[in-house]
């Protein structure tokens, strides 16, 4: 080891890392890989240049348990009892599946009884820390099999305790026979952990959070001792940091505070993992891997093949989708680190040779490596080959089914992607404005809690391409995805348009490249959450109200309101309002579409939108607001304050050979000829010159009244000059 400095050793894994990362984003390649090749490289298998010595490790395990920490905050307890049955099915079905075909795999290729028993055992469990890591950087932790998968992962943390226990009695003379008492004692340490935190999460963390939330940092420190305690506890009683670090996120899940923790933890856990990847890298021995290159192929095509396909049929089986199966059983696709611990543990008890010990971490080389890329494109790989995994998906998936909630087709005028604050906040707007919504997000949790939204919510991934076949894209005239994400977007288009879909969509973007591209894509109307929030902010700081405060020699109480469209004021001028003779307040200016209307008129009509400055005393201002505020009252009443139709100009009418404005069809009928069908010519917005021709195909819009008793053979009363 050349350097012998721990700040100078720090320096350099950190530059190391920063310029393998750098090169690995150019090059498209997942930063899990580069960080494992930093470790390599500077470790003793490669340059030699630092030690990974306990002081680095101890961040490693920190960076780990804020990991699990973080997960166990996502998972409240009611999601915990949807998601054990399956965790546990597949879990267990996956680590006896691999043991099992494992240990014949490993007795074929010539290993003696107890080196085959290692390797299967080595080869059952997967990497917890890895494939969280990767689903959190997909941002599908939350998604069905995202939780799934954290579910029978940490299944898998307890099978290999279990597994650690019976193979270190088999070194020990005369610990066999205290075999059945060790796991006894395991299973009650368990029992009595779960017991302890239940008690803190029902008697103690209740009184306690809301003291400790007073100050952000102070919460978050608690935050992350309670997570090291716990981690720390569950190690001590022979269960792994991990599971220690998942209750206690398990246990603040269901408070009001994880938000905010889980926010500001995810960098600090991002830091600390770099140790723990380019400790993995540093830790393999590459120099017993020559002679174990054949072996470790066969092995990794098990694992890689062999784990997602039993995990796949059991969640077939138990009626999950094949879509759902096939990402939740790319998780299980590589070995853990707990695989080459081990194997260092059965090198130590004479169970194994260095030979042995270097197939074990050729195949965990291999798998990690491999199975990193297949998560990371894992929707497009399955688009490829889904048509051949219809095996594995009973004809009706019930349970996807039944998280949805939805055996019949809900008609929509809009169909929303994602349910979160923005999705949720542009969904409750529309309904109060009429239209018809249908949310999809692909959090189960929502779609449990979603019963008292005054909108239907069901289960779904955006980047499903077999989802659009249940939704009812027929109807719908929007589908707005308020999921961010450049990928995602492009394939949410390009799959409506490859079904034809004739409404429009509605993407979302974060920067100008990603706006940009899905104009050129065909979106219809880029959202830009951020862009039109800071617009909305600068009109309020820099208009009508500012202006005028600023000019005004006194010091005038000014009130903003802005008219929703269900004012009981839209449309209508402010003389018949009077609420300066209702209220006291005057109206003295306008903001409409950026433009300012100083000291209006009787005359001036208040449309939806337009931000109103309002002049008086601050009792006249508190029920001038409040009168602006009232909704119309929609009981009883069209849902549409307007209708259009079409209505064909018979040859005999009187109206042939006239203009629209000697008609006057608004004055005396209360309708509006808004466009002419005249054999293949369309006329839109068609001028008061216009002359009605036999044959023509009015397409009028009024009043549903006015609509329902316009008839065009009628003559009209009396002519006029110009239509409204």
């Amino acid at each position: 080891m050349i350097l012998d400095h721990l700040f100078y050793e720090t320096a350099l894994i950190l530059a190391a890392s920063a310029a393998l990362g750098g090169l690995a984003l150019w090059l498209r390649q997942p930063l899990i890989v580069a960080f494992i090749l930093v470790g390599i490289l500077v470790g003793p298998s490669g340059l030699d240049l630092v030690g990974v010595d306990e002081r680095l490790q101890l961040l490693a395990e920190i960076g780990i348990t804020v990991l699990l920490f973080v997960v166990g905050l996502k998972l409240d307890l009611h999601l915990i009892r949807t998601m054990g049955p399956v965790a546990l099915a597949t879990g267990l079905g996956q680590v006896a599946f691999t043991s099992i075909f494992g240990f014949l795999i490993g007795l074929a290729l010539g290993f003696s009884v107890i080196g085959a028993l290692y390797v299967a055992v080595a080869l059952t469990f997967s990497s917890t820390i890895i494939i969280v890591k990767l689903l959190s950087d997909k941002r599908e932790i939350d998604a069905l099999h995202g939780r799934i998968a954290v579910g029978f992962l940490i299944v898998q943390d307890i099978a290999v305790i279990l597994a650690m226990i019976g193979l270190t009695a088999m070194g020990a003379e005369g610990a066999s026979e205290h075999l059945l008492m060790d796991v006894l004692l395991v299973l009650l340490k368990g029992t009595g952990l779960l017991a302890a935190v239940a008690a803190t999460m029902r008697f103690v963390l209740p009184v306690i959070l809301p003291h400790l939330a007073r100050t952000q940092e102070l919460l978050l420190l608690f935050a992350i001792a309670w997570a090291v305690l716990l981690a720390s506890i569950g190690d001590f009683l022979g269960f792994s940091k991990e599971v220690g670090a998942f209750l206690a996120g398990v246990s603040l899940a269901s408070t009001p505070f994880r938000e905010s923790i889980a926010g500001r933890l995810v960098s600090l856990r991002d830091f600390m993992l770099l140790f723990f990847f380019i400790g993995l890298g540093a830790q393999l021995d590459l120099t017993t891997l020559g002679a174990q290159i054949v072996p470790a192929l066969i092995f990794s095509a098990f694992v890689l093949i062999g784990n997602p396909l039993i995990v796949m049929a059991i969640m077939g089986f138990m009626g999950y989708s094949k879509r759902t199966g096939f990402l939740a059983g790319l998780t299980v696709a590589q070995i853990s680190e707990f695989s080459l611990i081990l194997g260092a543990l059965g090198l130590s008890l004479g169970h194994i040779d260095r030979e042995t010990l270097g197939l074990i971490t050729l195949v965990g080389l291999i798998t990690i490596g491999l199975s990193t890329y297949l998560i990371l494109y894992s929707h497009p790989i399955y688009q490829r080959i889904s048509p051949w995994l219809g095996i594995f998906e009973r004809r009706h998936p019930y349970r996807e089914i039944g998280e949805n909630d939805n055996r019949g087709i809900i008609p929509a005028d809009v169909i929303l992607f994602g349910l979160g604050r923005y999705g949720h906040n542009i969904s409750e707007h529309l309904v109060r404005r009429g239209k018809k919504v249908l949310a999809v997000d692909f959090d189960p949790q929502v779609v449990a809690e979603s019963a008292d939204l005054t909108f239907p919510v069901r289960y779904g991934d955006v980047e499903d391409p077999e989802l659009l076949e249940n939704l009812p894209l027929e109807q719908a005239r929007w589908v707005v995805n308020t999921i961010p994400g450049r990928e995602t977007n492009l394939a949410i288009i390009k799959a409506l348009r490859a079904r034809g879909y004739p409404g429009k969509v509605v993407l979302t973007a974060h920067n100008p490249g990603d706006a940009e591209a899905y104009r050129r894509a065909g979106a219809d109307k880029v959202l830009w959450p951020y862009v039109d929030a800071a617009e909305l902010a600068v009109d309020y700081l820099s208009g009508t109200r500012e202006a005028l405060t600023s000019q005004s020699p006194w010091d005038l109480l000014l009130e903003e309101v802005k008219l929703r469209p269900n004012s009981a004021v839209s449309g209508r001028r402010i003389g018949e309002i009077a609420l300066r003779s209702r209220t006291g307040a005057s109206i003295v200016a306008v903001d409409r579409g950026g433009l300012s209307y100083y000291d209006p008129d009787a005359g001036f009509r208040l449309f939806p939108g337009d931000r109103l400055i309002l002049l008086g005393n601050a009792e006249s201002l508190k029920l001038a607001s409040k009168t602006l505020q009232e909704r119309i009252s929609t009981e009883g009443n069209e849902e549409k304050t307007f209708r259009m139709n079409e209505f064909l100009v018979p040859d005999d009418s009187p109206w042939v050979d006239r203009k629209l404005s000697e008609l006057d069809l608004r004055r005396l009928q209360g309708v509006s000829v808004i466009g002419i069908q005249r054999g293949e010519q369309r006329i839109i917005a068609p001028s008061p010159e216009e002359v009605v021709r036999p044959g023509d195909l009015l397409l009028v819009m009024g009043s549903p009244e006015a609509i329902g008793g316009f008839q065009p053979q009628r003559e009209s009363d009396a002519p006029a000059a110009g239509q409204d």
